[in-house]
């Protein structure tokens, strides 16, 4: 760690010294010379893996599979002591993409819009029309078709949903559109305000639009199977154990990528077929199956028993591009985020070996200030692929 720069000027005069010995004054056109800084204009951080490392590596499980593993036993490396289950039925993912205040779906055949309140349905048949959309209206929804225009059908008692039987339904986004399977909904969020879009589908034909959103299909299949099973875990836990109101997941990355039948590829609804049903469970109810893209050779450890800490094997050999990378920080960069720091010192960097060196926590050293972060949280404010790093420079 490099020492911190302080300096303490101590200065004593008498009466007598002053009379004795003249100021100078400097001239006007004088400037004064710039302190130097205190610490390095930048450092240079090196590492390897990409994400939190807890549970599956993908590009392990890749490893994995090419060293002739099975989906199961590539689950049973990474998410040690939990056994295979069953799970299903459905599940509610907020459709982030769709900021607007309603919810605009494309006629076609089959569709109808159901009323939450009173579980009455309506076909939707109007001739010419091209589009349909629900609106808050008071304590209800507003129903409306456009044919050349936009007009008024109907008042629907409470929130109200688009289903239709034998395909996808296009919904109407911000700047575009995307097929959902299942059913469109158009609910109210927990905090009382606007509207959300919620697509409810099956876990199964949710998984399509997952499973290759987060692993290439074009992988061994039984890596991607052993995706699946992860992701369709992933779900049922979360629709499980968190209260979320109108929604069960995200569509991104806060949850799992969703992207809906865009997504879907052969590979992959062939590996969720292999898989189906199968979840892994823990003490009887399904287990909290992270996963990330690259752990850096070592996975890490969890709340849970079955997120520990030990030796990868099978990255190494899987063509992981995020075997190694490099970030340079300057020290603008360092002081912009902690602007209490005053100049930037140095980083006090700690790491734990029982964790093959993953960083736990970082010390920033300014002038005016030492923040303190857990090495997950250094990742995330600075961007950097995994907390599987060191300073080189």
């Amino acid at each position: 760690m490099r020492p911190f720069l302080r300096t303490i000027t101590t200065l004593a005069a008498g009466a007598a010294l002053a009379l004795a010995v003249p100021v100078s004054q400097p001239s006007a056109s004088a400037t004064p010379a710039a302190a130097p800084a205190a610490g390095p204009e930048s450092v240079t951080l090196t590492g390897s893996g990409w994400g939190h490392g807890k549970g599956l590596s993908q590009w392990g499980a890749r490893g994995a599979a090419g060293q002739g593993l099975s989906a199961a036993q590539i689950l049973d490396f990474y998410y040690p002591g939990t056994q295979t289950g069953r799970g299903g039925g459905s599940v509610k993912v907020l459709v982030t993409a769709d900021t607007s205040s309603n919810v605009v779906v494309q006629h076609r055949p089959r569709l109808k819009v159901r009323s939450l309140a009173n579980g009455r349905t309506w076909k939707l048949g109007t001739r010419g029309a091209k589009r349909w959309k629900l609106t808050a209206h008071r304590g209800g929804t507003k129903l409306s078709v456009k044919t050349n225009r936009w007009r008024k059908v109907r008042i629907l008692p409470g929130q109200a949903e688009f289903k239709a039987k034998g395909g996808a339904i296009r919904l109407y986004l911000p700047g575009g559109s995307a097929e959902y399977r299942g059913r469109i909904r158009s609910v109210v969020p927990a905090s009382g305000q606007g509207r959300d879009t919620v697509n409810v589908v099956s876990v199964e034909k949710y998984l399509r639009g997952v499973v290759p959103s987060e692993m290439p299909a074009s992988w061994h299949p039984q890596a991607v199977q052993a995706q699946a099973v992860a992701a369709r875990t992933y779900a049922i836990f979360e629709r499980d154990t968190n209260d979320r109101g109108v929604f069960d997941v995200w569509d991104t990355t806060q949850s799992q990528v969703y992207r809906g039948v865009a997504a879907e590829e052969p590979a992959a609804n062939a590996a969720i077929a292999a898989t189906a049903g199968q979840i892994r469970t823990y003490g009887g109810a399904p287990a909290f199956t992270q996963f990330s893209s690259s752990n850096g050779g070592w996975t890490a450890p969890g709340s849970f028993p079955y997120q520990v800490a030990k030796a990868d094997p099978y990255e190494a050999g899987s063509g992981n591009p995020n075997n190694s990378w490099s970030v340079q920080l300057t020290d603008d960069a360092i002081e912009a985020q902690f602007p209490g720091i005053g100049d930037f010192e140095s980083l006090e960097i700690t790491k734990d070996p029982a964790q093959g060196g993953r960083v736990t926590k970082v010390v920033v050293h300014g002038t005016t200030g030492d923040p303190e972060l857990t090495g997950d949280q250094f990742r995330v404010r600075f961007g950097l692929r995994s907390t599987m790093f060191a300073q080189t420079a």
